[in-house]
């Protein structure tokens, strides 16, 4: 049995994929298990070799992804293009830190004991990976666990199953033993179901989950119950501090890019602006007038900077939150409310705490302006919420920038650069309700390894008793 993606825009079938049940997840599971006893043994330089050529088969379905994320998400050509170019990128990383993988000798009080610190796969690791940037955070999902020796099951979003499924046909077309790579599918209503079988089978050994906060404690609370380790990248509602000594121009241009970019369906997109009262009149207008400019269109079309959000959900939530401050005294600065999953870039001004969208992330096309007295205001502004993931800050004194960064309450912060930058070599993750452990690089590592203290004696041994 399958089930069915539509197109947002134009209703029109986008995919059709299997419905995986609840009770095929054990065989899954086992799968995975057996791959994992033949992929944990092949030495790195192996491992290397089939995370390259995996590289090369993503690259050559760029068609396929392309279409697949147009129709599947809306997602402009610009969108699925980065994200195809970022998830080749984090999969050549990953087959760099093959050979990074180490452990260390640590000096023993005991004499002739040779100990050691080593880093070894640890099984089956569970990924569970969102639609809104679905290569990147799909890849993601898997890429430094493979790197580790690991094996895989990639947990597909109901919204876009055929875009990570292309993902897992790449990797399989790279050469992986039977069982390392594994996919589920499954429709939305037993989407709590499968994810909680999964996480309860014993082969299943880690989690890593991006997605929203709320779902993410639920995860949390599951694993936690086999004791099980996870690393969740959750909501976010990132801050952008101007302050008076700033670039006015260069802040804007990363406002707009941070906070429009897909639609501002970005983990990381900016959603509060925070601008001090000497350049808040300033930097509003100058805004304003570049949000103008920015127009959503068709994205099959390709004539526009922003396409369709995934759905009508966000089109009401995000009407919502423009209503509620507006009629709490904020003003519109450019766009408004929609009436279709093509919602114009909108700019609030004079948000206040008492409105929703002071603390509540978006995702989706507005972002607000809140205005701080002085740079002590805005870094109390920029800390005032529960998420944690991304933040920058904009001043002409460098110095002055990366202290105020070291202030903010957040896994990464730019200064002078927008709140959207995703590197595949960089520890990638958040704190606070934006959750915890970090993706990227060597810093990955850690996730998705066991560190074992083993001993070697070369001296007979000498006891109390």
């Amino acid at each position: 049995m399958n089930f069915e993606r539509k197109n947002p825009l134009t209703g029109k079938l986008a995919s059709s994929t299997l419905a995986m049940q609840p009770g095929d997840m054990a065989a899954i599971c086992e799968r995975a298990e057996a791959g994992f006893a033949v992929w944990s043994q092949q030495g790195p330089n192996d491992r290397r070799a089939t995370l390259i050529a995996a590289a090369a088969a993503l690259e050559a379905k760029q068609a396929d992804f392309v279409e697949a994320m147009m129709n599947e998400i809306g997602a402009t050509q610009g969108w699925a293009m980065f994200n195809l170019m970022l998830a080749a990128s984090m999969l050549r990383e990953a087959a760099s830190i093959t050979t990074q993988i180490t452990g260390e000798v640590i000096p023993s009080d005991k004499p002739g004991c040779l100990a050691m610190a080593l880093r070894e796969p640890v099984g089956v690791i569970l990924g569970i990976a969102p639609w809104n940037a679905p290569i990147i955070l799909g890849v993601r999902a898997v890429a430094t666990a493979l790197a580790c020796g690991n094996s895989v099951i990639l947990k597909a979003s109901e919204i876009c199953p055929r875009t990570q499924g292309l993902i897992i046909e790449a990797l399989a077309e790279a050469g992986f033993p039977e069982g390392t790579v594994n996919i589920v599918t499954n429709a939305p209503e037993t989407a709590p179901e499968i994810v909680g079988t999964l996480i309860d089978h014993p082969a299943v050994k880690r989690i890593n989950f991006t997605g929203s906060t709320e779902v993410g404690r639920i995860i949390a609370k599951r694993a936690a119950e086999h004791l099980k380790p996870c690393l969740l990248e959750l909501g976010g509602k990132a801050p952008l501090i101007v302050l008076e000594d700033a670039d006015l121009d260069e802040a804007v241009k990363a406002a707009a890019f941070g906070a429009y970019m897909n639609q501002g369906q970005i983990c990381m997109s900016t959603e509060r602006l925070v601008v001090v009262d000497a350049v808040a009149d300033a930097f509003a207008e100058k805004l304003a007038e570049k949000v103008k400019t920015m127009a959503t269109g068709d994205p099959r079309e390709g004539k526009t900077p922003l396409g369709a959000v995934v759905d009508m959900q966000t089109v009401t939530r995000v009407n919502a939150l423009i209503d509620d401050a507006v009629n709490k005294g904020a003003s519109l600065r450019a766009g408004g409310n929609a009436d279709s999953v093509l919602m114009p870039a909108t700019l609030v001004d004079g948000v206040t705490p008492e409105m929703n969208l002071y603390r509540d992330e978006s995702f989706g096309p507005v972002v607000a302006i809140i205005r701080a007295k002085d740079e002590a205001d805005a870094i109390r502004i920029a800390n005032d919420s529960e998420y944690g993931l991304s933040a920058a800050v904009f001043t002409a004194d460098s110095a002055r920038g990366l202290k105020v960064a070291r202030q903010i309450r957040s896994g990464i912060c730019h200064v002078n650069g927008p709140t959207v930058h995703d590197e595949a070599q960089m520890p990638f993750g958040g704190v606070g309700a934006s959750g915890y452990g970090r993706f990227g690089g060597k810093a990955g590592i850690d996730s998705f390894t066991e560190l074992r203290w083993i001993t070697v004696e070369s001296e007979p041994g000498h006891y109390p008793i």
